[in-house]
């Protein structure tokens, strides 16, 4: 197993296809199906499922994928701290959907334009999966929202700097009456994402320490901000949001809102992961930070 077999294996894997693996590595097929071949022979057992058009990957494929994500990205990380050249290749940074629809497009443009030798590869999802991929080393690093002690991880394991400070709001139905007490909502029904985002926790916490009333609240899982405030709007939910994201609704004066909290966004990554591309990073999102903080501080 060399790591040119590793990434020969990952494209494949990605593009469930020989002959679109090829193309991206710029092989021909047959050198890459010899690849994959070599590589199930030393490991022992087939990674990929055969089908007339497309490589599905076995059960065995899926976690050896997760082990060869690590080993590649660990090595491209070694690579970009030794070289000379300053920053280059791939920085994969995972972060909320709010955090990029709202914080990223300008930070993210004024980084490419200032090094366009560094590919910026995005993901989102809510915190607590951006946290595992974080630790599991599937993203260099990730803007997340962490409840106030940190209970869910400790110091050690991740290095973090706010670097973003939201007002989260509950958003209710146009017509709403105030609301005071969670008592007062009338859809008795959350639109939020799914487990381990830090909003809907503080959501649910918030229902739970100012309202009495003895039925279980029900959750409407929601893919999207868009999808959010339109069961909103139609009133069979309400929800909690950062009011930025709120800002870009179309006519968002006419909801019914009120201010829950003040919640920070965090910069996350590894302790001592310090790749030119992640400082420059760093230093960007700084510029745009409306926290008074030292968010150049190392890692």
């Amino acid at each position: 197993m060399d790591l040119a077999s590793l990434a020969v294996f990952r494209t494949v894997a990605q593009q469930q296809s020989v002959t679109r693996a090829a193309e991206m590595l710029g092989r021909v097929p047959s050198n890459v199906t010899t690849r994959i071949q070599q590589l199930e022979a030393e490991i022992g057992v087939p990674l990929f499922q055969r089908y007339k058009k497309r490589m599905a990957l076995t059960a065995e494929g899926t976690a050896y994928l997760d082990y060869a994500d690590r080993i590649l990205n660990l090595a491209e990380e070694a690579q970009q701290v030794v070289s000379p050249s300053g920053p280059a290749g791939v920085l994969r940074v995972g972060s909320m959907e709010a955090t990029i629809a709202t914080r990223l497009p300008v930070p993210l443009a004024r980084f490419n334009e200032t090094w366009p030798q560094v590919t910026i590869d995005l993901s989102t999802a809510p915190t607590r999966p951006l946290i595992e991929s974080l630790l599991a080393r599937r993203i260099d690093c990730a803007l997340i929202a962490v409840p106030e002690g940190d209970w869910w991880l400790s110091s050690d394991e991740i290095h973090k700097v706010p670097v973003f400070r939201e007002e989260l709001v509950l958003v209710l139905p146009p017509g709403h009456p105030d609301v005071h007490r969670a008592d007062d909502i009338k859809p008795w029904s959350l639109a939020a994402f799914g487990l381990g985002c830090t909003y809907r926790m503080l959501a649910e916490e918030w229902v739970r320490g100012f309202g009495t009333r003895p039925t279980q609240l029900r959750i409407q899982e929601i893919k999207s901000y868009h999808a959010m405030i339109a069961y909103t709007a139609a009133g069979s939910c309400f929800s909690v949001l950062p009011r930025s994201v709120l800002d870009l609704v179309p006519d968002a004066s006419e909801f019914t809102v009120r201010t829950l909290a003040v919640v920070d966004t965090y910069l996350a990554s590894r302790p001592g992961f310090a790749t030119p591309a992640f400082n420059e990073f760093r230093t960007t999102l700084a510029a745009f930070s409306n926290i008074e903080t030292d968010v150049h501080a190392p890692a």
